[in-house]
């Protein structure tokens, strides 16, 4: 099993089926936070549900049409990343993320996500990393803004939602893109510790 560290205290792993209870707990903790903004088919309620889900995944990851992985801090499952969609063959996939309230403000959303999409575009060859977000979604929209992503356009009312139909938003960033960035960032690190 492999972990890759996200920081000092937090790594990213693969989220198996078999993980199933520690996952479900950490729905549990996150619920009410994440319920607005994610499908209703990911908001498990019980383990079966939460092992079915996490199943999909695994199912997508060897079928190569997608991927899911926990964040844990200090060894507690706080939220995960996923390719929606995976599409190698046309270039093209999309990025997702989650996190509990009790993480956020520590980076590993974007930390985790550059590592899937890095790995996406240098050793995949995709082309294009899509992100799509209920426009309402700040934290959502936030995160794509730091990934360096484009806002390409607005999908208006094109879901069901609570409060009536959801405008999605679809952002992007294509291979070259992320490549400058990542040169900047690697850039800014070496300044920074010089």
């Amino acid at each position: 099993m492999f972990a890759l560290p996200l920081t000092e205290h937090a790594e990213l792993r693969p989220l198996d089926p078999w993980r199933a209870e520690e996952f479900l707990a950490h729905l549990d903790r996150a619920r009410e936070h994440i319920t607005p903004w994610v499908s209703p088919l990911f908001a498990a309620s019980d383990v079966a549900g939460a092992r079915a889900l996490l199943q999909r995944y695994a199912d997508r990851w060897a079928r190569d049409s997608g991927g899911i992985w926990g964040i844990w801090l200090e060894g507690t499952l706080v939220g995960g990343v996923l390719f929606v969609s995976f599409d190698a063959a046309l270039g093209v996939c999309e990025a997702g993320c989650w996190l509990e309230p009790a993480a956020e403000g520590r980076g590993l959303v974007t930390r985790a996500v550059e590592r899937i999409i890095g790995w996406a575009v240098e050793e995949r060859g995709i082309q294009r990393v899509e992100w799509r977000t209920n426009a309402r979604n700040a934290r959502s929209v936030n995160a794509a803004k730091r990934l360096g992503m484009s806002l390409d356009g607005t999908l208006r009312q094109a879901y069901p939602g609570d409060g009536g139909r959801i405008d999605i938003q679809v952002w992007s960033v294509l291979a070259e893109e992320w490549r400058a960035r990542e040169a900047q960032v690697t850039a800014e690190r070496a300044g920074s510790a010089g």
